[in-house]
């Protein structure tokens, strides 16, 4: 039996770094990966032990809340008026109620997370280059063709071949999604190799161009408040006061600065979420998105609309607008806590923040450091998308806590 288990073991290990190094690249087989890894586990009989006390095992806290998070999408099955889309959504989420179990019961010693962090950066790398001498083959090609349209110049270095990268990267996997991953990688990274600079910083390097080449504005603030946040937690706890407010000050200055350097913000205007609410083409796609959202909140304040519901409940608000583009292209809510408050009310709403609340509290001193820069990913990502929209924003969170409860476990041997 102990043999079995053993092989069955290094089986489930091997399979969980197989979906670490799948998540720079598309979704397609993240599915497949992270439901072979959960049978794995269920195939090894961990399940059969009795679970540890959670006074050792604080990191499934966060899962269970999550777990109970993804119960209470399902629980609306009973108020969904459209079952089909909530089976979609349930299907999707499937993730969070495989979790729980893992969370509680635990992994075999096999797992090490210095390993499984090591997978993710040298699989952060390798997916840059792999884009990049992709998008670079294929611009040759149609530049040699001459299909390519004359575009100006928005960086002296840059040229179209910039523009061309940043106009058609989501053809591969979408840019937020894939800045997310890399800059998770880049977290793995430091704490790895921040003793050996000549490796750190090319690897950070590489997966930080992903920034500029997708043209993810989003992920110009996340990196910018990953920075503040490590150089915050790093200051002696005595400093933390007196120089976190003027690192928060210069990080959000230099976010500023970076986001008007973006060609992508030269459609956008911040006085527009004044106006939000009084929806016009002139604005910004997401802004008119959530001004049709917000035009009448007493729809699902109280107890939402059901999970998955959301979407059709926008469509609906576009044909009555005649924003037929909108109904053409299907535009969801574009952020995750809008989308919890229209499907789940103020009280899901709450208790979904309370779910990410937990995982840095409930994170070790050895992993609470990366439980503070993967929540803040996770938060800041989640206004301007919906982060669990795509498959492999729901693989990127069970890969981050999976990471956090590895660091942040009392009773393995580092």
């Amino acid at each position: 039996m102990n043999k079995y288990r053993d092989i069955v073991g290094r089986i489930n290990y091997v399979l969980f770094l197989v979906l670490v190094a799948l998540l720079p690249f598309p979704q397609v087989y993240l599915r497949y990966a992270i439901v072979l890894w959960f049978v794995s586990w269920v195939l090894e009989g961990r399940w059969l032990c009795k679970p540890r006390p959670l006074s050792e095992n604080k990191m499934a806290i966060p899962m269970i809340l999550f777990g109970l998070w993804y119960a209470w999408c399902l629980l609306s099955w009973f108020w969904a008026p459209d079952h089909g889309a909530w089976s979609w959504q349930a299907e999707r989420y499937l993730s969070f109620g495989l979790i729980v179990p893992v969370g509680i019961w635990g992994l075999n010693t096999h797992y090490n997370w210095r390993t499984a962090g090591k997978v993710l950066v040298w699989s952060c790398v390798a997916a840059m280059f792999v884009y990049l001498a992709w998008m670079t083959l294929f611009f040759v090609h149609i530049d040699w063709v001459g299909q390519f349209p004359n575009t100006e110049k928005w960086l002296p270095i840059s040229g179209s071949w910039f523009i061309f990268f940043e106009s058609n990267i989501s053809w591969i996997k979408h840019r937020l999604f894939l800045c997310s991953v890399e800059l998770l990688g880049a977290v793995m990274a430091y704490q790895l190799y921040r003793k050996r600079l000549a490796i750190l910083l090319p690897v950070l390097l590489v997966m930080l161009s992903s920034i500029p080449l997708t043209g993810s504005r989003q992920s110009i603030l996340t990196a910018v408040a990953l920075v503040v946040v490590a150089l915050v937690y790093e200051l002696p706890k005595r400093y933390r006061l007196r120089y976190g407010i003027g690192v928060l000050l210069l990080g959000i200055a230099l976010g500023y600065g970076l986001l008007e350097l973006s060609p992508r913000m030269q459609s956008f205007r911040f006085a527009d979420f004044t106006q939000m609410l009084q929806v016009s083409e002139e604005h910004n796609a997401r802004l008119n998105i959530w001004g049709f959202a917000l035009q009448q909140p007493s729809d699902y304040l109280a107890h939402g609309l059901g999970s998955g519901q959301s979407t059709n409940y926008m469509i609906e608000k576009y044909k009555a607008a005649n924003f037929s583009y909108f109904v053409e292209m299907h535009y969801h809510v574009h952020n995750q806590y809008l989308e919890e408050l229209m499907e789940l009310g103020i009280p899901g709403l709450l208790f979904f923040l309370l779910c990410w609340l937990s995982v840095p509290i409930c994170a070790s001193r050895k992993g609470v450091f990366t439980a503070l820069l993967f929540t803040t990913i996770y938060v800041l990502n989640m206004l301007t998308d919906c982060m669990f929209g795509k498959f492999c924003g729901i693989a990127l969170w069970a890969v981050g806590l999976m990471l956090i409860y590895l660091q942040s476990d009392s009773q393995r041997d580092e």
